[in-house]
């Protein structure tokens, strides 16, 4: 069983190791034209954080894109093989698989092998069809269309805050904006979540992608209240 805590064998060199999990914060919304998704990049393994820049935002192809939580062996095995299904099919048919479509195919590997994976995506991308859309697929292999979501550890921080700042006919800059100070949101109050902030933008010309660094102008910052005093009265703090 996944749960089962291996014991190490000195003798013969064997030292189980805890799971690397992308722990994670992943948002995506669609706009009038698109989709905007963005990610943390904090990579742990339990307590450690065994990377603090990883790229959660895979591209499947030039208008699309997953972004992935979970097991991150899991989740680049599932992106690595529906990517090659979807390439085979796009030769073999001499044209483009619809974002539904892939969807789909992401779905498959994920129901059907539910039990032995640990993996979440948000498959986002623009097709002449349906223009932009996003697909959440979590744990278990279930797909529904969102218009704005969120998904991993940190995305019970802010599905409020998306719920609120959603609306029709969204321009790029709003998305953008929103999605951001949502990633900043998540990565500010849950301990999975943190480093850098990744967005990528998919339309009709392809896919974009901007990094935004906590060194650099553009991160997005969350300013807290200042606290209540916490000792008694008697003694003197500063705050």
């Amino acid at each position: 069983m996944r749960d089962e805590k291996r014991k190490a064998i000195p003798a013969i060199g064997f030292y189980p190791q805890e799971e690397i999990s992308t722990g994670t914060t992943l948002i995506a919304m669609e706009y009038n034209g698109g989709v905007v998704v963005g990610t943390d990049s904090r990579t742990s393994a339990g307590s450690f954080i065994t990377s603090r820049a990883t790229n959660k935002i895979t591209p499947i192809t030039e208008n699309m894109v997953v972004c992935r939580s979970g097991s991150a062996a899991d989740t680049q095995a599932i992106a690595d093989i529906a990517k090659y299904h979807i390439d085979v099919y796009t030769m073999t048919e001499n044209k483009p698989v619809t974002i539904y479509r892939s969807s789909q195919i992401f779905r498959q590997f994920l129901y059907n092998y539910r039990e032995q994976l640990s993996a979440s995506v948000l498959v986002a991308g623009w097709d002449a069809e349906l223009g932009g859309q996003v697909y959440a697929i979590p744990i278990g292999g279930f797909v529904s269309r969102q218009r704005s979501t969120a998904s991993g550890s940190g995305s019970t921080f802010v599905q409020g805050f998306l719920d609120s700042q959603w609306r029709p006919d969204l321009t790029l800059d709003e998305c953008k904006a929103i999605v951001k100070q949502a990633v900043g949101l998540a990565t500010f109050r849950d301990g999975s979540s943190g480093g850098v902030v990744r967005l990528a933008v998919i339309d009709k010309t392809g896919s974009k992608f901007e990094l935004f660094r906590p060194d650099k102008p553009g991160f997005p910052f969350v300013q807290t209240p200042t606290p209540h005093l916490s000792f008694p009265p008697h003694i003197e703090q500063v705050l």
